[in-house]
């Protein structure tokens, strides 16, 4: 299945730069050593995991998660090009109850 609303994705600049590549985050730290050993990215380079997100919410397949109060959960894995060859890219997205757009909730290295 499609990610619901995947053409209109949201990915928050702030989560990528001061968590999912921020080594100094206490709990995103860990994500960030793994996108910086596997695919040279850093908070400077964030726009590109943003593009590989937002073109993974559009094209990729996504998993159905739960729904609990706050909405639907989804998750997409694609596939990053790092420099040492292909990198599998794990993504969660939520639609919030009254939205029907998906939210980057949190991504890792595999």
């Amino acid at each position: 299945m499609k990610l619901p609303g995947g053409d209109r994705a949201y990915v928050d600049m702030a989560k990528l730069r001061d968590y999912c590549l921020n080594p100094h985050h206490l709990r995103g730290r860990h994500k960030a050593r793994a996108f910086a050993e596997r695919l040279d990215l850093t908070a400077t380079r964030a726009e590109v995991l943003r593009e590989a997100l937002l073109w993974a919410a559009r094209e990729g397949e996504a998993k159905a998660g739960e729904e609990d109060g706050f909405g639907r959960r989804f998750v997409v894995e694609f596939i990053m090009e790092g420099p040492a060859g292909p990198v599998e890219i794990r993504s969660a997205w939520i639609v919030r109850k009254d939205e029907d757009i998906p939210r980057l909730t949190s991504c890792y290295v595999v």
